[in-house]
């Protein structure tokens, strides 16, 4: 099978090759990809800004068929729709895996990281990371439940949202766009910020029920969140773009003792006024991947339709013209996009 691999460390370094298909063992199963998402994650190890362990298979967004199980295997089939959470391997023994936070396990393996992931035909994952897909839900659009997930965690888990509240979202890329409908679902207000580059980004924000969308390009977030609020600020702000000018920004938006929540990677260190945090007693949260607890309340959310996939799903791609959807990636065009291995 072909699979997408960074061959090494270092900027770049990443073509198809032939690869050889997973073999099955005990206590995992071998899935057939419906379709991986090109993650922000994907894009730094491509710059070699997040570390790998190369030769692997990148992609950690997958969903799919089981196409077979090992020995020991007893809650899933061949035939199920399925998507994984990306851990492949944990000690099991640290506070973090004891307590289901295994993205912080030290320990941890992962699919499109450590080990081989999604963009490929076939991926080997351990059953203890599988759930099932909901029927109503669409299988290829089912690859966003891992991002979904992360906004999950970042947002239910460790923000504490109050119906009411008046949250900012700063960017309407994929993730800003899941941590719209989460916090939608929640109770909140909303106001999703972007530049003149996302505007077809904001316009979908409003159609997934932004209460308000911003180009901070042409009006200021600041003055416009004080006119809401009798000139105290956002309650939460949510930062998922990843771009260092919005982290700044949204400490500015948020009113003394708000809740500021960092769920986009930079890739790289920022300046940011931590004096700020200490005059307004910002609480303020990093959220990295999800637990198991994350995914089977991102499995309800779609489920029960509070969360929507297929509208941020822009373009589906066979994995031979991943060069151009890692580049509408990286130019912040459309939505999601998705690889297929056919």
């Amino acid at each position: 099978m072909e699979g997408l691999v960074k061959y090494e460390r270092g900027k770049g370094h990443v073509e198809l090759r032939p690869m050889p298909e997973p073999e099955i063992r005990p206590g995992h199963v071998i899935i057939e990809v419906a379709a991986c998402g090109i993650c922000g994650t994907d894009l730094h190890i491509l710059e070699d800004e997040y570390s790998s362990a190369p030769p692997v298979i990148l992609g950690h967004e997958f969903s799919g068929v089981i196409a077979q199980v090992g020995a020991n295997v007893s809650q899933f089939q061949v035939g199920d729709r399925v998507v994984s959470m990306p851990f492949f391997t944990l000690c099991g023994k640290c506070r973090h895996c004891r307590t289901g936070d295994f993205s912080l396990c030290q320990s941890r393996t992962a699919a499109g990281v450590s080990v081989n992931g999604g963009f490929a035909r076939y991926v080997l994952m351990p059953e203890s990371s599988l759930f099932r897909v909901p029927e109503s839900v669409d299988l290829k659009a089912a690859a966003m439940t891992e991002p979904l997930t992360c906004c999950v965690r970042g947002i239910i888990e460790k923000t504490r949202i109050h119906p009411g509240d008046l949250v900012l979202v700063l960017g309407p890329g994929p993730i800003g766009l899941l941590a719209l409908q989460v916090a939608k679902a929640g109770g909140a207000r909303t106001v999703v910020c972007g530049t003149s580059q996302d505007a077809s980004r904001l316009k979908l924000a409003q159609a997934l029920g932004a209460d308000e969308v911003l180009n901070v390009q042409e009006k200021d977030p600041i003055s416009f969140l004080h006119e809401q609020t009798a000139g105290e600020g956002a309650d939460i702000v949510l930062e998922c773009s990843g771009n260092a000018s919005a982290a700044v920004m949204g400490v500015q938006a948020l009113r003394r003792q708000g809740q500021f929540t960092q769920i986009g990677l930079y890739g790289k260190p920022l300046q940011l006024d931590l004096d700020q945090l200490v005059y307004k007693e910002v609480q303020f949260t990093g959220s990295f991947s999800s637990g198991w607890t994350a995914w089977k309340k991102s499995l309800e959310l779609i489920g029960q339709n509070l969360v929507k996939l297929q509208p941020l799903v822009s373009d589906i791609l066979p994995l031979s013209r991943w060069q151009e959807g890692f580049k509408k990636s990286q130019a912040k065009e459309g939505g999601k996009i998705l690889l297929t291995p056919s």
